[in-house]
Order: structure tokens, then sequence, then C-alpha cells
């Protein structure tokens, strides 16, 4: 019996590996899922990505899965039983970006303008594959990266740095980041 090679991080864990496996870097096109995973990787700012895989069920619960069109609505009482769950990655101002970045996506891709055309026209609309030898060889951030996080950043929304959308287009397909002899990687 074989053992399938892996990006080296998706060893960890069997959380991590079954993330790896069936999530990491296969393209997302669904506006509503890449805002949804925008908010997630926002909350990594400063964590590693396990801590947040591991609180992932119980932010998408708290947050209402991330509905923008809910999130809006969110006030003081709501704010405080968020900051008050420990299931929960609790830092106020990850918070409220989160609820303003719901505010800022309804804004400007809400119904009329796809937040998924917005993201893969900076790659024209194709997978960019890297060539990850060696885990050094990942990059951090990117040209695209950072013109996306200005981009975004004109728009109003926050926490979105150039690593934090870099990692975000990782994560969801725009950028191949599978080691070379990873199993994923084709």
């Amino acid at each position: 019996m074989s053992t399938l090679t892996r990006c080296h991080w998706a060893n960890s864990s069997e959380n991590m590996a079954h993330y790896h496996d069936h999530e990491w870097g296969v393209p997302v096109y669904d506006d509503l899922k890449l805002f949804q995973k925008l908010l997630l990787d926002m909350q990594q700012a400063g964590l590693s990505w396990s801590i947040v895989l591991n609180k992932r069920k119980d932010i998408l619960e708290s947050f209402d899965n991330f509905d923008p069109y809910i999130m809006i609505s969110y006030d003081d009482e709501k704010i405080n039983s968020l900051l008050n769950n420990p299931k929960i990655i609790r830092n106020r101002l990850k918070i409220e970006a989160m609820i303003h970045n719901a505010k800022m996506y309804i804004k400007h891709f809400g119904q009329t303008v796809s937040f998924s055309n917005f993201l893969w026209s900076y790659v024209d609309h194709k997978v960019v594959v890297h060539d990850i030898k060696v885990p050094k060889d990942t990059p951090t951030e990117t040209d695209i990266s950072k013109r996306i996080s200005k981009d975004l950043k004109r728009l109003g929304f926050k926490f979105v740095g150039s690593i934090t959308i870099y990692a975000f287009l990782q994560a969801v397909g725009i950028y191949n980041d599978h080691q070379n002899d990873c199993f994923k990687k084709r």
C-alpha cells in the first residue's frame, strides 16, 4: 500500500490532511463561498491556520455561515455575544472588520457585480501554478496579492493585507501552490 505524498504542512494532523486533500487549492468560483473563505482567512492573521480550522465549524455557526445579508444587521448585543463565545476567535477588531466587510461586500458585489469575476480577473480567469519544489519556495505575497489587497482596501475592506490575500488565493485555488511532488499538484 502506497502513502500519498502531500504538501509538508498537510501532515501535521488528520484535520489538516483532510482540508488539504479536499479543499485547499480547489478552484472556487461561487461569490458567497469566496466571501466566506475570505472572512475565514481574516481570522488567521497572527494565528496558525490549524487554530482557525479547528474552530471553523463554531465560527461559521456563530457568524450565520458568514451570510453578509444577516451579518450587516449585527448590533452591539450580537458583538458582545461573539466576544463572550469561547468557541471562536474572540478578537474585537476581527469581529468588527468581518461585519464591516459584509457591508462592503454587499455595497460592491451584492447582486450586480460578481466577486468571483473580480478576483479571477487578476489572473485572466486561469489558475496560476507556482513551481514549489520545497516549502521555502512558497512566497508569502506576490504582485497580484498586493494589487488585490490594495484594491479591496480602496473599496473599504479591512484586514485584507497582501499576506492574508495570498493565503486566500492559495486556499481558493486561484494559486496552485501544492508542492511539485504533492498528489494534488495535478
